[in-house]
């Protein structure tokens, strides 16, 4: 008898208007989608190869004895673009496009946002965009008159008078409406697939293809996840037209309001201070520190030749390099004392800012178009995981170039005058960014993953609750 009722409901969806609708949209946009963003991928790929052999030009040894100023860029780290963006963009082009490295600490170059700015006036158009945008909402469309429909048409109550279960009767309207649904969605995707492949998508590298497998199961929990809300809707209202307007008003906030006002009230909940306020800091502390050591200097300088104004060459030799024995111990400690406060400071920053992310994610985790989001940007590699990543690439590579080079800049003269002969220091290459494996991923996402499986079975277990309850 099931199997009955879901053929009728699958013959009922076929010929109405709404599937019309679903099948030119996956058809047209998801092969179309997956194809342009291939396309930006490789220009992506093709500015940051020519980015990167360009820095290659540049000098890579650096004289410590000589002068380098606090905000002089000595290397870069590029962040590489990631194949997997094709599907989620996330946050590949808000990223900066290098990290900097300086002696007053990390400078994040432009991001792609920066001189494409009007480009994304519109908003970005891909894969996770269709799936928790578009896709949500026709999924709505298919179910909201699934019971209002037949209630407000005087059928339901025909259909359930021959004895048939009502759960029965449920059954076959979400099976059947989500068949329906998702067999022209899975054959557009393989359809993209197949262009994207033939374009030159690495589809058979190892940690491709199982991530694109992964990120369609989510997006077909993510549909069941709406599936089962539109038929909530449909079981607790009896006019389709007005179920038709609360499937839409709860659509807008769902999708396209909730995730964001999450992450606006965290800046009033969690407020910390930004980047650049953080850098200013940075740099007025090292003043301060140059200030006190040139003091200092000045100091010892006076002490040593306050009985000599006249002396030999060989003397002034003698001097110079005694007041840089005095002065070595005086600077190490003023370079230990800069390192620990710049240090706090950016702890300080980290927490806030990881503070109030924490409070943002969980206030838009209220929605499913959150955890799909999340999840989905990091199966591709493009979400907060890349994100750490990078920035902590970044710091092991800064605090190697303190190890090799900032901790052995000297700031004052004297050494440079008396003592001009020192080793050149080879800077340290970038280190690799850290790719974490599908199994990681899994593990680091299991809240989205969990709170999707949460949705989807506790949203349909009340709309059969609900239909056992209510009066035909």
């Amino acid at each position: 008898m099931l199997m009955t009722l879901i053929q009728k409901e699958i013959m009922h969806h076929i010929l109405s208007v709404r599937f019309v609708a679903l099948l030119l949209m996956c058809l047209l946009l998801i092969p179309l989608t997956l194809s342009i963003n291939y396309q930006n991928y490789r220009q992506n790929l093709v500015d940051y190869q020519e980015a990167v052999k360009l820095a290659n030009l540049e000098e890579k040894t650096v004289n410590p004895k000589m002068p380098l100023e606090p905000e002089i860029e000595v290397s870069k780290l590029f962040l590489k673009p990631t194949p997997m963006s094709v599907f989620a963009n996330g946050l590949g082009d808000a990223l900066p496009s290098y990290l900097g490295m300086t002696r007053n600490g990390i400078i994040q170059g432009a991001s792609t946002l920066a001189s494409d700015s009007l480009a994304y006036l519109l908003g970005h158009l891909d894969f996770l965009f269709l799936v928790g945008t578009v896709f949500s909402l026709l999924a709505l469309l298919f179910t909201f008159d699934a019971v209002a429909g037949e209630r407000e048409a005087g059928t339901l109550r025909i259909t359930l008078a021959n004895s048939l279960p009502r759960d029965l009767f449920l059954w076959s309207k979400l099976i059947g409406g989500y068949l329906v649904f998702v067999v022209p969605f899975l054959v557009s995707l393989l359809f993209g697939l197949l262009v994207l492949v033939w374009q030159g998508f690495p589809l058979g590298e190892p940690e491709i293809f199982p991530r694109i497998l992964s990120l369609t199961l989510v997006s077909l929990l993510y549909i069941a996840v709406f599936f089962a809300i539109g038929t909530v809707i449909s079981t607790y209202l009896d006019n389709a037209k007005t179920a038709l307007i609360v499937v839409f008003t709860f659509w807008v906030f769902a999708v396209l309001i909730t995730p964001r006002v999450g992450f606006l009230a965290a800046k009033f909940i969690s407020q910390t201070q930004t980047s650049q306020s953080i850098y200013l800091e940075k740099t007025a502390l090292r003043e301060n520190i140059n200030i006190e050591l040139e003091e200092k200097k000045r100091k010892i300088h006076q002490e040593l030749w306050k009985n000599r104004p006249q002396s030999s060459l060989e003397e002034q030799i003698a001097i110079g390099k005694e007041m840089d024995e005095q002065m070595k111990p005086i600077e190490e400690e003023l370079r230990q004392e800069f390192k620990e406060h710049a240090d706090e400071i950016d702890r300080r920053y980290k927490r806030d800012k990881a503070r109030q992310e924490g409070v943002g994610e969980t206030l838009s985790r209220i929605t499913p178009t959150s955890s799909l989001t999340y999840l989905a940007t990091n199966l591709t590699q493009t979400g907060k995981r890349k994100r750490s990543n990078y920035f902590q690439a970044g710091e092991r590579y800064y605090d190697a170039l303190h190890a090799d080079l900032f901790s052995k800049i000297v700031d004052h003269a004297t050494t440079r005058m008396f003592n001009p002969e020192t080793d050149i220091v080879k800077i340290t290459q970038p280190p690799p960014l850290e790719i974490p494996t599908l199994a990681e991923t899994l593990r680091q996402s299991v809240v989205d993953i969990l709170l999707l499986c949460f949705f989807a079975v506790a949203l349909t277990t009340v709309s059969f609750l609900k239909f056992f309850r209510s009066d035909i």
